[in-house]
């Protein structure tokens, strides 16, 4: 039996197998149909114990006593649809997998045997999880250790996987709603999920902005939380860009000396490195900075991080871009920070994000970029706040924002 680790993945040797997910809590584990670009075709697609059963996969309840599992029929699996995600997402209603250490087993669904196990390394605020994968590639049927988690819940990843998720206004508790018309996509409501006690009658509120875009529309303009895909045109973005980071003192005449980084780890959140004003260069020279800037001063960047995404070496998966005021200044005192990923050959800017906030604290990490398994990575605005005058602080808390 093999133990997988984030991002590796197994031939299958059975056509069937059936992949479960236990921890010390009771688990909702579902799967979703995904075609080739990553999106299912409608909410048939979408396997739950609601909704047991679909083309080639099912679900199996383990009735509260053993893990539940999503059973794949390799052999079933209709045309056009090449992977099976399954996620997991605790019971009890906002319990997050802080102190949950949820293990998947993938195993032979005809005899029970184990093929592989994996445990998702440092999970904490995280409310749902794409666990593992079950993929066609050549031909052949594999599956990957994923451990990918989401803050925002099932919503979150029927978001990112193309399904439409209706906010119906509250009513009183009753029977389970039904699943909603095909042409929405949307998954049926969780009967648990509609037993909570109604808020008040209001208009359903619009869906926070959550979900994941692209460079096909031109510059994206982030607010905090929110992710963007660096795909352009349906392809991956592997060339040098650029994080340029700028602020303002927020009182005129007074400098404010910052200092900009960017923090890189592995697939378990290890610490690669940091590249910062006392180490211009990291990864081989795939990372580089522009050096320090001591006032704040003058229009455009004060500083720049330079990131040829083709040359960055393959275990660099995760790179954290941050703001520490070596002199104890707070973030109260600055104005107009930002940050702004740009296209280092034909200069154009593409996202950007602009700071709205302030703390009284000497640290930020602004934004993040995340490799994902396709091998193409998303950008997310952050603006979270940390007791840090240095980078060195900056390692933990920003490991623990991955």
């Amino acid at each position: 039996m093999t133990a997988m680790t984030p991002g590796s993945n197994i031939p299958l040797t059975a056509a069937r197998v059936a992949v479960d997910v236990a921890a010390p809590v009771r688990l909702d584990v579902s799967g979703l149909l995904l075609t080739a670009d990553g999106k299912v075709r409608s909410d048939d697609d979408f396997i739950f114990y609601n909704q047991p059963q679909g083309p080639g996969v099912s679900y199996r309840s383990g009735g509260g006593t053993a893990p539940d599992a999503i059973v794949v029929d390799t052999t079933a699996v209709p045309p056009g649809i090449e992977k099976i995600v399954v996620t997991a997402s605790p019971d009890a209603a906002g319990q997050t997998f802080q102190g949950i250490e949820p293990t998947a087993t993938i195993r032979n669904a005809d005899d029970g045997s184990a093929l592989a196990t994996f445990t998702p390394p440092q999970l904490g605020a995280e409310t749902a999880l794409v666990v593992v994968e079950v993929y066609l590639r050549g031909g052949v049927w594999k599956a990957r250790a994923v451990g990918q988690g989401y803050a925002n819940g099932l919503a979150g990843i029927a978001t990112d996987f193309g399904v439409s998720v209706d906010e119906e206004p509250a009513a009183a508790p009753a029977a389970p709603r039904t699943p909603a018309p095909p042409v929405t996509a949307a998954p049926p409501a969780d009967p648990r999920v509609a037993a909570t006690p109604p808020a008040p009658a209001a208009p359903p509120a619009a869906p926070a902005a959550t979900g994941k875009i692209n460079l096909d529309k031109g510059r994206v303009s982030l607010q905090k939380n929110q992710t963007v895909s660096l795909v352009k045109g349906g392809r991956p973005l592997l060339s040098q860009v650029k994080m340029g980071l700028g602020w303002e003192p927020a009182f005129r005449g007074k400098d404010i000396d910052l200092d900009a980084s960017v923090i890189a780890y592995g697939p378990n959140r290890n610490h690669l490195d940091s590249c910062y004003f006392g180490k211009l260069s990291i990864l081989g020279g795939s990372v580089k900075h522009s050096g320090d800037n001591l006032t704040g001063e003058g229009a455009g960047d004060d500083e720049v991080i330079v990131v040829d995404l083709g040359r960055l070496p393959a275990d660099a998966t995760g790179l954290v871009f941050t703001v520490n005021s070596f002199s104890g200044q707070k973030f109260t005192e600055v104005a107009k920070a930002y940050c702004r990923l740009i296209d280092a050959t034909t200069g154009e800017e593409l996202v950007r994000f602009d700071l709205t906030t302030a703390e009284p604290q000497t640290g930020v990490m602004m934004a993040k970029l995340i490799k994902q398994f396709s091998g193409e990575w998303e950008m997310t605005a952050m603006g979270d706040f940390v007791k840090s005058r240095t980078v060195r602080g900056m390692v933990k808390p920003a490991a623990q924002a991955l």
